[in-house]
C-alpha cells in the first residue's frame, strides 16, 4: 500500500485533431466573377457611351457568318477593322455596299454643329429680348415717375394706363366727360392733353425702339353716316394730332411707324361701345418682333398676272397710243390686306353735321 501511495500520477490529455486544408479553388472562382463582373461594366459603359448608327453597325458585324467575315463576300465591309465584317451601309437603302463610317461620323459632324448654332442663335435672341424688355420696365417706371413729379400730370393720372403687351409697351390717354381730350368731333387737342403728351414725348427718346399712334373713338356715329366725314377720319385725325404734339414735345419725328385710325372697333368697354372710356390714344412702343413683322408687311407686294391660271405674265404698263390717244393698262400691284384699316393722315375735314359728343 505504502508503494502506491508514492508512484506519481500523470495525466495524459490529448491534443485536438487539426482539421485538414480544403484548399484555395473559391480564391479563383471569387477572381473570375470579378473579372467577369467588370468586363460587362465595362460593355454596358460602351454600348451607353455608342451612337445608333454604331450600335446597328456592331449588331451587323456579329449578324454576319464567320465565312464572309474570314473570307470576305458582297455583303463585306471595307472598314478600318482587321477583321472584314458587318453588313450593308445602313446610311443606304442599296444591298451589299459597304459602309462609311467616316460619312456618317461626318454627317453626324454636320447635324452637331448646326444644332450647337441653332442654340446659339436662339440664346442670343433670348438674351435680347431680355435686355429689350428691361429697357421698356425701365421706360414704364420712368413715364410714371415724370407723371408723378409734374403737378399738372398728377391729375390726370387716373387717365393714364400703361402696361405691357405682345407688341411692346402700350401708353393709353383715355378719355372722360369730365375731362375731353379732344374738342367736340374734332381733332384740338386740349392744353391739358398737349402737356400730357409732350412730357411723353421727351421720355420716348431714351429707348430707341419705334412706336405706333392709335386713335380710338366711340360709337356715336356721324349724322351723314359712314359716307361721308366719319368716326374713321376722327379716329386718324386725333391720332395724327397727337403724333404732332409728342413731336413738339422733342420726340424724334423718324421713331413714328404707324398712324392709325381704328374708330370704335377696339371698345375698351365691349359692353357699352357709347362709353366715354373708348375715346382715347394709344402710343405703342413697340418691340424688334413686332417691329419686324411690320416693316416686313409693308415690302411685300403681290403683282397680279393676265391670266387666271396664273402664268406669271404681268399686265402691260399704261403707254400713250400715238396713233389714238389712249393708254394701254397699266400693270396692277396689291398689297397684302392689313387687319386694321389705316386712315389718311393729313388736315382734319371739318363734318357737315357732329354729334353732341364724340
Amino acid at each position: 500500500m505504502s508503494n502506491n501511495k508514492d508512484r506519481a500520477i500523470v495525466v495524459k490529455r490529448a491534443a485536438p485533431k487539426k482539421a485538414g486544408h480544403h484548399g484555395g479553388a473559391w480564391k479563383l472562382a471569387y477572381a473570375d466573377f470579378m473579372t467577369a463582373m467588370m468586363a460587362f461594366f465595362l460593355l454596358m459603359w460602351l454600348l451607353s457611351s455608342a451612337s445608333t448608327v454604331q450600335l446597328k453597325g456592331i449588331a451587323d458585324y456579329f449578324n454576319q457568318p464567320m465565312k464572309i467575315t474570314l473570307w470576305g463576300g458582297d455583303r463585306s465591309a471595307e472598314d478600318s477593322s482587321i477583321l472584314k465584317g458587318g453588313g450593308r451601309d445602313i446610311s443606304s437603302q442599296d444591298q451589299g455596299v459597304t459602309r462609311r463610317s467616316d460619312g456618317a461620323t461626318e454627317r453626324s459632324e454636320r447635324n452637331q454643329s448646326k444644332h450647337n448654332d441653332d442654340d446659339a442663335t436662339k440664346q442670343l435672341e433670348g438674351s435680347l429680348e431680355r435686355k429689350e424688355q428691361v429697357r421698356l420696365h425701365d421706360l414704364q417706371v420712368k413715364l410714371m415717375a415724370a407723371i408723378e413729379a409734374n403737378p399738372v400730370l398728377r391729375q390726370f393720372k387716373q387717365q393714364i394706363r400703361i402696361d405691357s403687351t405682345l407688341q411692346g409697351l402700350r401708353i393709353e390717354i383715355v378719355d372722360s366727360q369730365k375731362r375731353p381730350m379732344f374738342a367736340t368731333a374734332r381733332d384740338v387737342v386740349e392744353p391739358y392733353m398737349r402737356d400730357i403728351l409732350q412730357a411723353i414725348g421727351k421720355t420716348l427718346n431714351d429707348v430707341p425702339n419705334r412706336i405706333v399712334v392709335q386713335g380710338h373713338t366711340d360709337a356715336v356715329p356721324y349724322a351723314g353716316g359712314d359716307k361721308g366725314y366719319s368716326n374713321w377720319e376722327l379716329s386718324a385725325d386725333r391720332a395724327n394730332a397727337s403724333r404732332r404734339e409728342l413731336i413738339a414735345g422733342g420726340m424724334d419725328e423718324s421713331k413714328v411707324l404707324r398712324v392709325l385710325g381704328l374708330a370704335s372697333t377696339q371698345n375698351l368697354n365691349k359692353a357699352d361701345p357709347l362709353d366715354p372710356e373708348n375715346r382715347r390714344i394709344s402710343i405703342i412702343v413697340l418691340n424688334k418682333k413686332s417691329e419686324d413683322a411690320l416693316m416686313h408687311d409693308d415690302s411685300t407686294t403681290t403683282t397680279l398676272s393676265d391670266d387666271a391660271a396664273g402664268s406669271g405674265k404681268s399686265l402691260p404698263a399704261l403707254t400713250p397710243d400715238a396713233g389714238m390717244g389712249r393708254a394701254a393698262p397699266a400693270p396692277l400691284a396689291i398689297a397684302p390686306k392689313v387687319a386694321t384699316t389705316v386712315a389718311p393722315v393729313g388736315p382734319a375735314v371739318a363734318p357737315a353735321v357732329a354729334p353732341a359728343a364724340q
